[in-house]
C-alpha cells in the first residue's frame, strides 16, 4: 500500500494541534488539557470517514489482513486500551504497513532518526494513585491505556486518575529502522489457541438458537450452535463480542452506563463490545469480516464520542 505524505504542507485531517518534527526534538509530554479531545477527535474522524462503506480502523485492510496490535519499539510491550483504537485510526489513515512506534526520544535511543517535518500520533498513559495523592504522588500504578481505578481505600473513596499525552512516531517515519519480520501462526494453531482463551474465562455460555447475545440476569453467553457460522474465526469473533459485553456484570466491572451516556448507553456499550472483540481478534491473530449489521450503530457512536471527549478514558 502506498503511504500517504506526512509533510506538514499536507492538511491534518484527523489531528488537532499535532506534533510536526523540528530541527530538535519536541518535549515528549504533551499539554494535558487537551489530550481527552484530541485522542477523541482521532477516533471520531476515523469511524467518520470509514461509515460510508463500513471500514472501522479495526477491520481489515486493503490487504485483506487484521491490523496487529500496536507495539512500541523500544519495550515491545503492545499498546492498550484506547491506544490501540487511535493508533490503529493514524496507521489507517496515512497508510503505515507498520505496527512499531516510539517516541521522538525512544527512536533517537535507538539509532533512527524520525524524518523533518512528520507528524506525531497522541498516546495517552494513565496514573492511579490513591484519594489523597496528587498527580506526581509516591505511589500509584500506571500504564499506558485504560488502566481500571482499582479499589477504594476501604473508606468509600476512590483512587484518582491522571492522564499525560505523549507524541509517537511510526516506523514508517524513520529512518535507521529495520521493522522485525513476525512469525505467522497457521491457522489450526490460532484456533486452538482462541479455543483455549475462551476455554479459560470460565463464563457460562450455552449453545442454540439463532442468536448471540448476552443474557445480564443470568450473566450467561449465548451463542448458536458452531455449525452455524461461516467459519471458526466467525465464531471465536461473535463470541470475542459477546464476553466483552460480560466483564460490565456488576461481579465484574459493574459497567451501568445509563448516568454517564443516557439514552446513548446501549450504543455506548456496543461501542466497548466491538473494540473488545477487536482487541483480543488481534492478540489471537484471527481476522474477521466486519458485521454489516453494526454499522446502524455508527451515528450513536459519534454522538457519544462528541458529546463527551472523556468517553474514551476509564
Amino acid at each position: 500500500m502506498k503511504r500517504t505524505s506526512t509533510r506538514t504542507s499536507r492538511k491534518a485531517s484527523t489531528v488537532s494541534k499535532p506534533v510536526t518534527v523540528p530541527a530538535q526534538a519536541p518535549a515528549a509530554e504533551e499539554n494535558r488539557a487537551d489530550i481527552y479531545q484530541r485522542i477523541t477527535d482521532r477516533i471520531a474522524a476515523a469511524i467518520e470517514a470509514g461509515a460510508g462503506r463500513w471500514q472501522m480502523p479495526w477491520h481489515p485492510g486493503a490487504d485483506g489482513a487484521a491490523p496487529r496490535l500496536p507495539v512500541n519499539a523500544a519495550t515491545g510491550k503492545p499498546y492498550r486500551g484506547v491506544n490501540t483504537v487511535v493508533l490503529w485510526a493514524t496507521a489507517q489513515a496515512e497508510g503505515y504497513p507498520s505496527a512499531v512506534w516510539a517516541t521522538y526520544r525512544q527512536w533517537h535511543e535507538l539509532g533512527a532518526q524520525v524524518r523533518k517535518g512528520e507528524q506525531s500520533s497522541p498516546v495517552v498513559f494513565w496514573k492511579v494513585n490513591g484519594p489523597d495523592e496528587g498527580e506526581d504522588g509516591g505511589t500509584g500504578s500506571g500504564g499506558d491505556a485504560g488502566g481500571a481505578a482499582g479499589e477504594d481505600g476501604g473508606d468509600g473513596r476512590r483512587p484518582r486518575v491522571f492522564a499525560r499525552g505523549y507524541s509517537v512516531f511510526n516506523a514508517a517515519q524513520v529512518d535507521g529502522y529495520e521493522t522485525p519480520a513476525l512469525p505467522a501462526l497457521p491457522e489450526p494453531e490460532r484456533i486452538g489457541h482462541a479455543e483455549a482463551f475462551f476455554a479459560a474465562l470460565g463464563a457460562d455460555i450455552r449453545h442454540g438458537g439463532n442468536r448471540a447475545c448476552y443474557v445480564p440476569g443470568l450473566d450467561q453467553v449465548r451463542m448458536p450452535p458452531f455449525p452455524a457460522f461461516r467459519d471458526a474465526v466467525a465464531y471465536y469473533a461473535t463470541l470475542a463480542h459477546e464476553a466483552t459485553h460480560l466483564t460490565g456484570h456488576p461481579s465484574r466491572c459493574n459497567r451501568d452506563l445509563r448516568g454517564r451516556f443516557g439514552e446513548e448507553a446501549y450504543a455506548a456499550e456496543e461501542l466497548i463490545a466491538e473494540l473488545g472483540a477487536a482487541f483480543i481478534c488481534a492478540d489471537l491473530a484471527l481476522t474477521p469480516e466486519p458485521q454489516p449489521d453494526h454499522a446502524a450503530y455508527v451515528a450513536s457512536w459519534l454522538k457519544v464520542l462528541r458529546g463527551d471527549k472523556r468517553a474514551s478514558a476509564p
